[in-house]
């Protein structure tokens, strides 16, 4: 089922995460489906729970569109639940990055170029990885999300200053998206 993306100005954005206990969530693997499903529908490469109104340490990465961006070997469809980024590289990147819950808006951000993160996948195994490059960057993102950051929080000061109208007006219902979307107060 695709279900509504929260848009820049829920709460539920700005929310640090719960972890997940598998107990209260007996069908997460129903959930999982759904995000995988919401973040196809809306062209999305990464989808975390907050996006769609969950406060829990859940994301999701689906590098399929830029499978030519990931390392070979590396699964393009990912989980992760109850993740902790606990190392990041000193070599940082600039890319330009968009986001689902701010429909219409791609800044650049600097970002470390690899991390080492833990986590379990959908079928709550413990994993203990290290990724770099794209692929770290849409973890980051996502990660982001479970933290109650958005990415326009790590941009440069002065484009924060010139976009400030943009994001005044997510939060007024005034974007256009193609997928379903939910402003909530």
């Amino acid at each position: 089922m695709i279900l509504p993306i929260y848009i820049y100005g829920s709460p539920v954005l700005r929310e640090v995460a719960k972890d997940i206990d598998p107990a209260a969530y007996p069908n997460l693997n129903g959930l999982i489906g759904d995000m995988f499903e919401t973040m196809s529908g809306a062209d999305g490469v990464g989808l975390a729970a907050p996006q769609i109104g969950l406060p829990i340490r859940l994301f999701c990465i689906d590098l399929t569109p830029v499978a030519k961006e990931v390392p070979k070997g590396m699964p393009l469809k990912q989980v992760f639940i109850n993740a902790r980024i606990y190392e990041r590289s000193e070599e940082e990147v600039k890319m330009n990055e968009g986001c689902l819950s701010l429909p219409g808006l791609n800044e650049d951000v600097v970002r470390p170029a690899r991390i080492r993160i833990r986590y379990l996948d959908e079928k709550l195994t413990p994993r203990d990885e290290t990724f770099d490059g794209y692929p770290a960057r849409v973890i980051q993102h996502e990660y982001d999300h479970i933290d109650g950051v958005v990415f326009t929080d790590r941009v440069a000061p002065i484009r924060k200053n010139l976009i400030k109208s943009k994001l005044g007006a997510l939060t007024k219902g005034k974007y256009r998206a193609g997928y379903r979307c939910k402003v909530a107060k």
